[in-house]
């Protein structure tokens, strides 16, 4: 199983980096919300303290000119006294002009005073209406908002008697220092709210990944080779509960098809011997049945050399028995191997044992360290060494002397044995065949040798395979699992 890599942050850093900036967006998304809103509330409490302004004297001055009908003329005289109470109460300057705009009476100096007269354009709007008309800029004097409004007095008879003008001045500045320090706060709590943020996210994140890892470790080692691959465990009720589900589902999947792809392979295997069992014990049974045949037809109880041939039908019939019973030996050994007791031992020792039984000058042995520990079991080993230099001794090349090399290497976590020979060779077409059960090149033989030695191989987790090249020879290469450290 494979997995393709993509360049990127982890899955971890997403995690990380996609919480940090929620975090940041909503400092600033609540620092923008913020503004408005204060902005817009100093707004209406501006205008709701003008509206509040704007009742309390034009109130005070219907009060003040109530008592008497007053007319436009009579006005300084009225309010000569009330004007300046009435602007103290309400803490504001208060302006009248006639109905033609002209200045009647403040309680400011004239001389203070910018507007001698209202522009007629505004006289004229304010006359249309008896509500209050405001105009607004910016006074570059007070470094504050003006706003300039202009009322109808209307005498007790509801006539209207003179043009009303007060300046209210109100400045923005206030909220935007309350602004500031809401956001010094909201600053200091989200920052506060981000750090805890960040420590969550990273432990949240990393148990994540952790978690993800491990699932995808556990599926990665998944193979047909595995015996036994265990399901994980995981009790949280979270979205890795489906996929730990789906992972164990697919553990039984796995187990269910490999039983029967054991078994419809066993039932083949199985066919498959009993042909080879039933070919091999048929071989020395038709000699047999022959020579008794023959003997029987030809037996004459007076002939001297009776005895003779009696004693040469007796030694035919005895060696076609050894020989079958040497095959039903080689496949009882083949069906069932002897049970495995492990040991660990010196690799390179063993095998220079192994190959001194052959007492040949022509087989030699080589290795890239000089110990080469090894866990497993003494029998195996020598069947499988003996069975490989047994074959490359069979095929040597009657033309040229024979050399059969055994070399062994340890490579990072791997132990590599080939034995080579500069024999016959083996045609490219055999390559897929020659671990075969019943696959044989020698005239005799059960071809069981190499199966054997490729199931014994494979049951300590190794790997056999062969590279021939016809005339020059055969290389077989075993790669075993270093069980131990080197």
């Amino acid at each position: 199983m494979s997995f393709i890599k993509y360049k990127g942050y982890s899955l971890r850093n997403k995690v990380f980096w996609g919480f940090l900036l929620i975090c940041l967006l909503s400092i600033v998304s609540s620092s923008i919300l913020s503004y408005f809103i204060l902005r817009n509330n100093a707004t209406e409490q501006s205008r709701t303290d003008l509206q509040k302004k704007s009742e309390s004297l034009i109130s005070a001055l219907d009060y003040a000119v109530s008592h008497t009908q007053v007319q436009t003329a009579d006005l300084p005289k009225v309010l000569s006294n009330d004007i300046f109470e009435i602007a103290d109460i309400n803490n504001q300057d208060i302006i009248i002009y006639d109905l033609a705009g002209n200045y009647l009476i403040s309680n400011k100096d004239i001389n203070l005073i910018a507007e001698k007269k209202v522009p007629i354009n505004i006289v004229n709007s304010v006359l249309k209406t008896d509500k209050r008309i405001d105009f607004q800029k910016y006074d570059d004097k007070t470094g504050s908002n003006l706003t300039s409004s202009y009322m109808i007095l209307k005498n007790n008879m509801l006539e209207p008697i003179a043009i009303v003008y007060f300046p209210y001045y109100h400045n923005d500045g206030a909220y935007f220092s309350v602004f500031n320090k809401y956001v010094n706060y909201i600053i200091f709590v989200n920052v506060f709210i981000i750090a805890i943020g960040i420590w969550l996210s990273w432990i949240i994140s990393n148990n994540l990944t952790k978690a993800v890892t491990k699932f995808s470790n556990l599926i990665t080692k998944i193979t047909l080779l595995d015996n036994d691959p265990q399901p994980i465990k995981y009790y949280q009720n979270d979205e890795l509960n489906q996929l730990v589900k789906a992972y164990n589902r697919m553990i039984l999947q796995i187990k269910d098809q490999k039983e029967r792809l054991s078994f419809k392979e066993k039932e083949v295997a199985w066919r498959e011997m009993a042909k080879q069992v039933a070919h091999e014990v048929k071989n020395p049974l038709t000699p047999m049945k022959l020579t008794i045949q023959n003997f029987e037809r030809k037996f004459d109880p007076a002939d001297p050399n009776v005895r003779d041939k009696v004693k040469h039908l007796s030694k035919t019939i005895v060696d076609q028995i050894d020989l079958i019973a040497t095959v039903a030996s080689a496949f009882s050994q083949f069906a069932q191997l002897p049970e495995k007791h492990n040991e660990v031992f010196d690799l390179n020792e063993e095998i220079r044992n192994i190959i001194n039984v052959f007492s040949d000058e022509s087989i030699y042995f080589h290795s890239n360290k000089i110990v080469i520990m090894i866990e497993m079991d003494k029998i195996y080993l020598s069947r499988i060494i003996t069975n490989l230099v047994a074959n490359a001794r069979q095929a040597r090349n009657t033309d040229k002397e024979s050399i059969i090399n055994v070399n062994v290497e340890q490579r990072h976590k791997r132990i590599i044995i080939n034995i080579e020979d500069n024999g016959v060779g083996i045609p490219e077409e055999m390559y897929d065949r020659i671990f075969e059960p019943n696959f044989t090149s020698k005239t005799s033989g059960t071809g069981l040798g190499l199966t054997m030695v490729r199931k014994m191989v494979e049951d300590y987790k190794g790997e056999i395979s062969v590279k021939s090249e016809l005339d020059k020879g055969s290389t077989f290469t075993i790669s075993l699992p270093s069980n131990l450290p080197s």
